[in-house]
C-alpha cells in the first residue's frame, strides 16, 4: 500500500485517478497478473469507476488479466523482421515444450504469447521474457533458456549470439575509435556567442 500511495500522492488530490497505471503495474508485479478483485480494489483506491479502471487494463497489452507462468511469461515477436530471421521456429519451440499460446502451461510454469513488435529489430529474433529481452535466438536458444527457467534458474538477458547490445556481428566497424566519439576526450571548442563563464 505504501508504494500505491507514493503513486497516488504524486497527481493532485481531484486527478488521483492518473496513477491508475502506475497501480495496476505494481498488482502485476506482485501478483503476476491482475485479477477482477484487484481491479475492484484498485477502483476504490482511486474513488474510480471498476469499469473505467477495467478499460485501462483491457487497452494496454501489457496488462495480463489472467494467470501466467509462475517461472516466465514468454512473448515471441513475431512480426516482420523477426519472421524473417526465424521467431517461426521460436514459436514452434513454445507450442512443443509450452503448450497453446495464451494459456498457463500444464505444470503453471509458464505462459507464452505471440506478440507485435518489441522494438529490438536488429537483434531479431527476440523475445521478451517476464522484464527482460532475449535477442538474436535460436531454437535452441529458445529450448535451452526454457529449460533454464524450469530449472529454477535465470538466464541471461541480452544477445544469445556473442555480439554486444546492437553491434554488428563482428563488432564496431564506425566509430571503433573513442576520441572520435567520446565528449570527454575532446577539446574544449569555443561556441561563438556564447555567454562568457563567471
Amino acid at each position: 500500500m505504501e508504494k500505491a500511495n507514493w503513486w497516488i500522492a504524486k497527481y493532485p488530490e481531484n486527478r488521483r485517478q492518473s496513477a491508475v497505471i502506475p497501480i495496476l503495474w505494481l498488482v502485476q508485479k506482485q501478483e503476476g497478473w491482475v485479477s477482477e478483485p484487484a481491479i475492484s480494489a484498485i477502483a476504490r483506491l482511486l474513488a474510480m469507476p471498476q469499469i473505467r479502471v477495467y478499460e485501462v487494463a483491457t487497452f494496454y497489452t501489457m496488462f495480463m488479466l489472467e494467470p501466467v507462468g509462475s517461472a516466465a511469461l514468454i512473448q515471441v515477436c513475431g512480426t516482420t523482421p523477426c519472421m524473417l530471421r526465424g521467431s517461426d521456429a521460436l514459436i514452434a519451440v513454445c507450442k512443443a515444450k509450452i503448450g497453446p499460446k495464451d494459456k498457463l502451461s500444464a505444470d503453471g510454469l509458464f505462459t507464452w504469447q505471440e506478440v507485435e513488435c518489441l522494438g529490438a529489430c536488429c537483434n531479431a529474433p527476440m523475445a521478451q521474457i517476464n522484464d527482460y529481452f532475449y535477442e538474436d535466438l535460436t531454437a535452441e536458444n529458445m529450448v535451452q533458456i526454457i529449460d533454464d527457467f524450469a530449472a529454477g534458474k535465470k538466464p541471461a538477458p541480452g544477445p544469445y549470439n556473442g555480439r554486444k547490445t546492437s553491434e554488428p556481428l563482428g563488432g564496431a566497424t564506425t566509430l571503433s575509435d573513442p576520441k572520435l566519439f567520446d565528449g570527454s576526450a575532446a577539446k574544449a571548442i569555443k561556441i561563438p556567442n556564447a555567454p562568457e563563464k563567471a
